[in-house]
């Protein structure tokens, strides 16, 4: 049998297609979501990454029902776009705690089971304006930018245990939140993607099954763009 895949956030959008591909790949899945349940068919379990408290009681009790995640997707996140000279203090620091530091509470737990079991995958989902930027989102940049520093060093630190970690990299991807732009935004948006459309949440999963495979095994650190060309490998 596969191995136990956990994703947090995975109740719709990119998490949601990644759950499935997983699924479809033969490993057992684990969903986390904080509010909106997923579809039937999918194992699942509160957690807010927000809060070390919700985390390892979902840790607990996915290892309880299910066993030791081997695949964890540390997908979740918000968004609070604005500018920066109206960008409040909580909106950049709440966007930074649910996307950086709860990928690193959801991290952090994970790897005593990794340790156990001596291998493992830790993939971010991390975006491409980590590496280019993005008027009106720097709380969201920074955020995004700050798992490859972190991921890379959980590759340093645990990758004599078997354990790699690698950074997903998505451009503009078909999902509930594009889906509100105007024709002439989303024209604009797709004018500056050498690729010239938009991803679909599903070529985002088919990479991420492939680096959880074990035909990836000896990719850690890495970080991989899924962005049409827009960031040009940065």
């Amino acid at each position: 049998m596969n191995s136990l895949a956990l994703v947090t956030g995975g109740n719709r959008g990119i998490g949601l297609a990644i759950a499935n591909a997983l699924k479809a790949a033969g490993h057992q899945v684990v969903i986390t979501y904080r509010m909106d349940p997923p579809p039937a068919g999918h194992n699942c379990v509160v957690m807010d990454v927000a809060s070390t408290q919700s985390v390892d009681a979902a840790f607990d009790a996915i290892e309880i029902q299910w066993g030791i995640p081997e695949i964890i997707v540390a997908n979740a996140g918000i968004t609070r776009d604005g500018l920066v000279m109206r960008m409040s203090d909580s909106d950049f620091e709440d966007v930074v705690n649910a996307n950086l530091t709860g990928a690193f509470r959801v991290a952090r737990r994970a790897t005593k089971g990794l340790l156990k079991l001596k291998r493992g995958r830790l993939i971010f989902v991390g975006s491409v304006v980590g590496a280019i930027g993005s008027g009106g989102q720097v709380n969201y940049a920074a955020s995004k930018s700050g798992l490859v520093g972190m991921a890379r060093s959980f590759a340093r630190e645990l990758g004599s245990r078997g354990v790699t970690a690698n950074v997903i990299a998505p451009g503009f991807v078909e999902t509930d939140m594009t889906s509100g732009l105007d024709d002439k935004r989303r024209s604009e948006i797709a004018g500056s993607i050498p690729l010239e459309r938009f991803c679909t949440a599903e070529e985002i999963a088919d990479v991420v099954t492939f680096i959880a495979s074990p035909q990836a095994s000896y990719i850690t650190g890495a970080l991989i763009p899924v962005d049409g060309g827009l960031g040009m490998g940065h």
